[in-house]
């Protein structure tokens, strides 16, 4: 048994995009003023086993429940939209609160059991993310 057998698994990954604008309360640069952004919200998730036709899960279910929470958000100004109305809409905050919320619904999710998130990306343009979860 190598070292590393207690975490071999397989890992899936979905990718959900959205438009909306923000500022950076406090902020000391352009980002104070209001701008937008293409954000890319990329979660990954991790299965010990496959079911008995071979796959990890359905894509459809994880990516389903990723745009439910991402449609919240779509073509809004984040600092509008609870939580974001007390907390800076940073690409950090985003991807912790995505975290929080889909770690959540897939406890209660019967398609996702056996499914660990673990971390959620999220992209302000093609060179800039942010992670939260498992480091």
């Amino acid at each position: 048994m190598s070292i590393n057998s207690a975490r071999k698994g397989w890992g899936v990954k979905v990718c959900v995009e959205f438009s909306a604008a923000h500022h950076i309360r406090g902020y000391d640069g352009e980002c104070a003023r209001p701008h937008g952004h293409n954000f890319k919200v990329e979660v990954e998730a991790a299965v010990p086993a496959l079911n008995s036709i071979g796959i990890a899960l359905d894509f459809k279910d994880l990516k389903k429940m990723t745009k439910a929470l991402v449609d919240r958000f779509d073509h809004q100004d984040l600092n509008t939209v609870a939580p974001f109305t007390d907390v800076n809409p940073t690409a950090e905050t985003l991807a912790h609160f995505f975290f929080e919320e889909l770690e959540r619904q897939i406890a209660g999710a019967p398609a996702l059991a056996g499914l660990a998130l673990q971390r959620v990306t999220i992209w302000e343009n093609e060179r800039s993310a942010a992670t939260y979860g498992l480091v």
